[in-house]
């Protein structure tokens, strides 16, 4: 996996060099040749870090999705807000941190949208299915209800539930009265049926099934 950051600060993250020495950084007059990067990886995994203090960096993720679609993009901020992060997650970034965050961390967020899967924070996480998920909405939707128990179990979509409500799989499992190996088996078994990799993916699947798209 290689590693390139797009960053306007006159001394980048030394977090970020540490947890990726291997690692290229690009500034604001470097946008063209972080692209150029990307393009000439020729499908080797590669991210894109973009971080925040560039005042238009919605639009260098769209160019860099656009231009380089194998790209995996993690989005970085100094002072991370959850509201920012839905923005990068909406625009198409597949994760959302802290530019200083300890490189143990930055290389498990590395890890994970590597593997295609979604990094956020727990409070972004929360926030994320808040805003893209509404349990009335599903109830008020015969047609969503019935998509998704075409796919899932009543057992299975329970659990999905319960996960679109924030909780852990051990709330989870007090709550239904069963374990927490048997919460992991029915989420382990609604992510192969819906196509999705982790709860994130699965809080947005189940918020097409409410608006009757499942």
């Amino acid at each position: 996996m290689r590693h390139f950051l797009a960053s306007d600060a006159a001394q980048p993250s030394d977090r970020w060099w540490t947890a990726f020495p291997q690692g290229a950084c690009f500034g604001k007059t470097g946008r063209p040749a972080l692209v150029e990067a990307l393009q000439k990886a020729d499908g080797a995994p590669a991210t894109a870090w973009l971080s925040t203090e560039y005042s238009d960096w919605p639009e260098l993720l769209r160019t860099v999705l656009a231009q380089a679609p194998a790209a995996r993009v993690v989005v970085v901020s100094c002072v991370p807000d959850d509201r920012e992060g839905l923005r990068a997650i909406n625009e198409g970034a597949r994760g959302y941190c802290h530019l200083f965050a300890i490189p143990e961390m930055l290389q498990e967020v590395a890890l994970v949208v590597q593997h295609g899967g979604l990094w956020v924070g727990p409070t972004l996480v929360a926030r994320l299915a808040a805003a893209t998920w509404s349990l009335t909405a599903l109830q008020a939707s015969p047609q969503g209800q019935e998509g998704l128990l075409q796919l899932l179990s009543s057992r299975e979509l329970e659990v999905a539930q319960a996960v679109a409500r924030g909780l852990s799989n051990k709330e989870i499992a007090e709550k239904l009265f069963i374990s927490e190996r048997t919460v992991k088996a029915h989420l382990g078994a609604t992510f192969e049926k819906l196509h999705v990799r982790d709860r994130v993916q699965l809080v947005l699947r189940l918020n097409q099934g409410a608006n009757g798209h499942a």
